[in-house]
């Protein structure tokens, strides 16, 4: 008896899907057009601006040249790429920082609050609804050398009036204190989310078993919850990257990270081009990250939960 095969459809090309019904596939040429003038067109200026057959300087010629990233990229005693690895350092401590510290939060929302929790979560993010510029303002009052810390040591006695605490404010301690407290709320959402849809009968089973609070949570709880962190990682690592604000509010000369250098060469000297390969190699370091941990990104965080 013959068996009759059918041979599957092959998946039509992406242009095929967009105009294949008319009418309709080209409502989406608008917005198509849209994100190519504001995402690609500049990261095309960018590149160009990065090997010289751009600048900003008149009377000034342009031919392909890599002198600019033959000059940034290792071998070499190039300061730029020395404060690059700086400022991978600290986001990559402030990221690691930040989730340690979420994770507690987002646990006590998931499981301890209860109804509570949605009206905590709001207390939680309501400050961050002003401006974040006004915030780290706010923290250099506070850090200040004649700030509110220093003022209650004063007031309290425990330091002599005029003698403040000189590493509070423009140090690689106050920038990471600002990018921690602007970050912490933000990170737990993602980790509050799958913990939040968490199949809470395999915790049960843990349980029946004979395990207790710490080892349930040690073998159950958090390996469930690692894509949730692994994003909430992410969340934070990747525009921490290009931070320029806090480091220049809080930081001081000696304590700028990568980004304020791609600031300054874009609007403190003429140099562009140079600014554009620190700027060309800063978003092929965020693109890598995203390509490292885009499958933890795209998870849906809700799989795998039991119905209601």
């Amino acid at each position: 008896m013959a068996v009759a095969s059918s041979a599957s459809p092959q998946p039509a090309s992406l242009l095929g899907r967009l105009f294949s019904a008319p009418g309709r596939g080209w409502l989406t040429l608008p917005v198509i057009c849209f994100l190519l003038a504001v995402f690609v067109f500049p990261l095309v200026l960018i590149g160009l601006y990065s090997v010289n057959l751009l600048t900003n300087l008149f009377g000034v010629p342009t031919n392909f040249s890599l002198v600019n990233w033959e000059s940034f990229l290792p071998p070499g005693g190039n300061v730029f790429w020395d404060r690059f690895k700086t400022s991978m350092v600290i986001t990559l401590l402030v990221s690691v920082l930040a989730v340690v510290a979420a994770y507690p939060l987002a646990y006590f929302l998931a499981f301890v609050a209860r109804r509570r929790r949605y009206t905590l979560l709001l207390l939680i993010l309501a400050p961050f609804f002003t401006s974040y510029l006004l915030r780290v303002i706010a923290w250099k009052v506070i850090l200040a050398n004649n700030g509110v810390i220093n003022s209650a040591l004063w007031q309290l006695g425990l330091r002599d009036q005029g003698d403040g605490i000189t590493w509070l404010i423009y140090s690689w301690f106050a920038v990471a204190l600002v990018l921690f407290y602007s970050w912490v709320p933000f990170v737990a959402l993602p980790i509050y989310v799958v913990l939040e849809n968490m199949d809470t009968r395999l915790l049960e089973a843990a349980q029946d078993l004979g395990a207790g609070r710490l080892r349930t949570f040690w073998r159950v709880t958090l390996p469930l919850s690692i894509p949730g962190v692994i994003a909430a990682f992410v969340f934070v690592l990747i525009p921490t990257t290009g931070e320029f604000i806090a480091p220049l509010l809080v930081g001081g000369p000696e304590s700028y990270m990568f980004g304020n250098a791609i600031q300054a060469f874009f609007s403190d000297t003429p140099n562009w081009n140079y600014g554009a390969v620190l700027a060309v190699w800063l978003i092929a370091v965020v693109l890598v990250l995203v390509l490292l941990f885009g499958r933890y990104l795209s998870t849906d965080l809700r799989e795998g939960k039991a119905p209601a």
